[in-house]
């Protein structure tokens, strides 16, 4: 499995937020100290928003910020969120079964575990586990954030 960017910049947004619990954030901070794009962080935090990580709040003196403790965000959580939980193979979607092979193979079944695996290996780490000291003082360091 390949995690594509957007779960990359999804995972970077709430490092940052939870780096920066004590205010509330802007994609241009965020967009700034990672050096990407705020466009694409704005459809990230939209999807995080949906989903109920990530707060936001306009107007002045708004932002965003987590909206669950960082211990309670598990990784392949946000995985399944901003990946969807689209079948893999074409024989895993629902409907009928194209494949000639698909009522012997087993490919199906080990590929369909492999993800499971996967995603249970990510989800026995949280966004805290991302965040703790010593690495979160040099994550703060690299994004030059105040804490």
């Amino acid at each position: 499995m390949r995690i594509t960017g957007f779960s990359d910049y999804a995972f970077r947004v709430l490092m940052y937020l939870a780096l920066h619990e004590e205010r509330r954030a802007t994609i241009g901070d965020i967009a700034e100290a990672y050096e990407v794009s705020q466009h694409h962080l704005t459809k990230v935090v939209q999807v995080l928003a949906h989903a109920g990580l990530v707060q936001t709040l306009r107007g002045k003196g708004g932002g965003l910020f987590l909206g669950r403790e960082p211990e309670t965000i598990h990784l392949g959580d946000v995985v399944r969120i901003c990946e969807g939980d689209r079948p893999v193979l074409e024989c895993l979607e629902p409907g009928p079964v194209r494949c000639r092979i698909a009522p012997a193979c087993r490919l199906v079944g080990l590929i369909d575990d492999a993800f499971e695996a996967f995603y249970a290996e990510l989800n026995r780490h949280t966004l805290a586990d991302l965040v703790q000291p010593p690495r979160a003082t040099a994550l703060a360091r690299i994004l030059m954030l105040d804490t």
